[in-house]
């Protein structure tokens, strides 16, 4: 899935089209389509539209949430909180090809997810504004500790940047997961160019 996991704002100052494709152009090859308050049939509408320019570029479309999306449109795979149900039960619904992915917030969640889950998204490491409502920051010393527990491909998220792609690959993580370190850039491809890079440098 690539090291950098662009999730899109229906509240940034770009559509989320355009936010999507300018992630794809700059390097991202996963992108998660996430929106609280759209419809089940807007959202679809979207997936439906954006779901073969993805994969012409070799990456996958996450849908956020809503299995009922995920399932009617072939996303390529699913994202789930720790509120949105059991993923458990949530993997049973799904194709056998469909990627779940789960959020963590503690070491105790790292250390009871359940089969089924092919990768998780580790955090807040800091507080961000993208999401008010987040739990605790964990910080690096504890992003590692869940990568080490959960024993899964696991992307950091929450408030970073291209100067933390060194200090998160050293925990093991496989990538960050960005929302508004690309989606609120005034170059959002030149961002997402900058974060592949800081991850890879030559």
């Amino acid at each position: 899935m690539g090291p950098v996991y662009v999730i899109t704002d229906p509240g940034a100052p770009r559509p989320v089209p355009d936010q999507a494709r300018a992630a794809l152009r700059g390097g991202a090859r996963c992108v998660q389509i996430r929106d609280k308050h759209a419809s089940d049939a807007d959202l679809a509408a979207l997936v439906t539209r954006l779901l073969p320019e993805v994969s012409a570029h070799g990456a996958r479309l996450i849908v956020n949430d809503r299995v009922e999306v995920a399932l009617a449109t072939g996303a390529h795979g699913l994202h789930v909180g720790q509120g949105d149900g059991d993923p458990a039960a949530i993997r049973a619904r799904l194709p056998a090809g469909m990627i779940l992915g789960l959020s963590i917030e503690t070491l105790a969640q790292a250390r009871r997810i359940p089969p089924g889950v092919d990768y998780i998204g580790a955090g807040p490491i800091r507080a961000t504004t993208t999401k008010p409502d987040h739990a605790a920051p964990i910080g690096l010393a504890g992003l590692a500790r869940i990568v080490a527990a959960a024993g899964l491909p696991t992307y950091a998220i929450g408030g970073l940047g291209p100067e933390d792609a060194a200090a998160i690959r050293a925990t093991g993580a496989i990538g960050m997961a960005v929302v508004s370190a690309v989606t609120r850039a005034p170059d959002m491809e030149a961002a997402t160019r900058r974060l592949v890079a800081h991850w890879s440098p030559q």
